[in-house]
């Protein structure tokens, strides 16, 4: 039996899985591993760059082991805008900065202030915001100024890994896109930004499709994988469109693992600007995706169900049974900050309309709510970049999860939400990334199918409006700075 191993490096495990040549998953390969994360107070998110290979490693030796026959080549994907300096032995000198490490926001100000800033945000399809490595770097400059003086390279976590693996350094166009320092026309690193940043071209990856040769320590360990061709990682957003099969306009991807993610895959090149509150990167040179992406999800609703002490089923049925709205609060989501639409580093959670009556329940369900709003209004945004959407295509974990979360999805968006088969779709985004640049993906083996269709219920729609206008309003009040974008309306 012939397969491909596909990888997954994501914001909280890694996971690993073979693939046969239809796309299907075998399932007995299957590996996860989860990792630690810090977090603190001041905005800290970031990890071991060393101990997330090791956990690496360990999940790609679950995972071969596994392996019924062939295996015939290695797909990966990892999360956009993740940095860590190295050096030129691909020795890591700090820790890995996630995305939700929002320590960078003054610095994001401070690029945000200068001219040009929205003509960057054109170039490279990245808001100027912490997430992203001009933020990052500008804040790096003040924080350790020792890495400008000696030899740096500046990396993803999958450039790391694959700087491990074969001794090269390397990036892909997808994961070089999701830096904010790549120009999406002109597929190189932007000069304009690099400048300002006193970042030399020589300190970043040259672009890189794939490799093949493990380095010896690797050769040992994986000798059924040492001679395959390995396609330099992805960003698992793009690869998440991929494996639910959302590669035209008229489909969108929508994701809730952690965090939240609207995505539309559009064929390059695309001339129109990207709307405020999105972003656009590639997957390759022959797609891209614009979307938007927010710091809330299912970490919302893992917060509350911990804080709040509730029980999950007890509130999934509270999800299916209650009409939106019922409960009388206003919620903000943002306990992770935010990204889209409004990229205010600085926000919070807040909950408004608090009375003797209200239950943890109600608090509950109006977080939940207040989630699926930011995501009901960036997918609207998303109408000015793409043709209305037809379907809703559902993956991740707290969405696929909760046959409640996608009705009330339907609802807020008024349109059909189909819950993917794609359990794990960035996972075969990768598997099948790596089945076209062999020639062997088919294009009836990028739809995986729907194993439910949630279609929006009539007279939901006022309390959803009715809802949004209340927790615009609380945004305005709370975390909107003067001159700021506060989200689209």
């Amino acid at each position: 039996m012939k397969t491909v191993l596909a990888l997954d490096i994501g914001s909280s495990a890694v996971r690993a899985a073979l693939y046969d040549l239809r796309g299907r998953a075998v399932r007995a390969s299957a590996a996860r591993r989860e990792y630690a994360m810090r977090t603190a107070a001041d905005g800290t998110s970031e990890t071991d760059a060393d101990g997330l290979i090791r956990v690496t490693e360990r999940c790609l030796a679950d995972a071969a082991k596994a392996a019924p026959g062939e295996i015939i080549a290695a797909g990966v994907s990892t999360f956009w805008h993740g940095l860590v300096a190295a050096d030129e032995e691909g020795r890591a000198l700090t820790p890995l900065y996630l995305w939700s490490d929002t320590r960078a926001a003054e610095a994001a100000e401070r690029l945000r202030s200068r001219p040009g800033a929205e003509a960057a945000r054109q170039r490279t399809g990245c808001p100027l915001h912490a997430s992203y490595w001009p933020a990052k770097l500008e804040w790096l400059r003040g924080e350790r100024p020792d890495l400008w003086r000696r030899r740096t390279r500046w990396l993803s976590f999958g450039d790391l890994l694959f700087q491990r693996l074969f001794g090269r350094v390397g990036t892909s166009l997808s994961i070089a896109s999701g830096t904010g320092l790549f120009t999406l026309e002109g597929a190189g690193w932007d000069n304009e930004l690099l400048r300002a940043l006193h970042v030399d071209a020589e300190a970043l990856p040259p672009i890189a499709e794939v490799e093949r040769g493990l380095a010896r320590r690797y050769r040992r360990a994986f000798p059924a994988l040492a001679d395959v061709p390995w396609f330099h990682a992805a960003g698992d957003g793009a690869l998440a469109n991929l494996g639910s099969g959302c590669t035209s306009p008229r489909r969108r991807s929508v994701t809730i693992g952690t965090s939240a993610a609207v995505r539309v895959m559009h064929r390059a090149p695309i001339r129109a600007p990207v709307p405020a509150g999105l972003w656009r990167y590639r997957l390759d040179a022959r797609r891209l995706v614009t979307g938007a992406a927010l710091s809330s999800g299912g970490n919302v609703r893992d917060w509350v169900v911990r804080t709040l002490g509730l029980d999950d089923g007890a509130l999934e049925k509270d999800l299916r049974r209650r009409p939106p709205g019922g409960h009388g609060l206003t919620a903000l989501p943002h306990i992770a900050g935010e990204r889209s639409p409004g990229y205010a580093a600085h926000a919070f959670g807040a909950v408004a309309g608090l009375t003797l009556a209200t239950t943890a329940m109600d608090v509950a369900r109006a977080a939940i709510e207040a989630v699926t709003i930011e995501v009901a209004r960036v997918n609207r945004l998303l109408d000015a970049a793409a043709p209305r959407a037809a379907v809703l295509v559902a993956s991740g974990g707290a969405l696929l999860e909760s046959p409640g979360w996608m009705q009330m999805l339907a609802d807020a968006t008024h349109t059909p939400v189909a819950a993917g088969r794609a359990r794990e779709a960035s996972l075969r985004g990768a598997a099948l990334f790596a089945l076209e640049r062999l020639g062997l993906a088919e294009s009836a083996q990028l739809d995986p199918g729907a194993s439910r269709t949630f279609r929006p219920r009539r007279g939901t729609a006022p309390a959803f409006a009715d809802a949004e206008a209340r927790q615009v309003a609380l945004y305005r009040a709370l975390i909107s700075k003067p001159g700021e974008v506060d989200g689209p309306a």
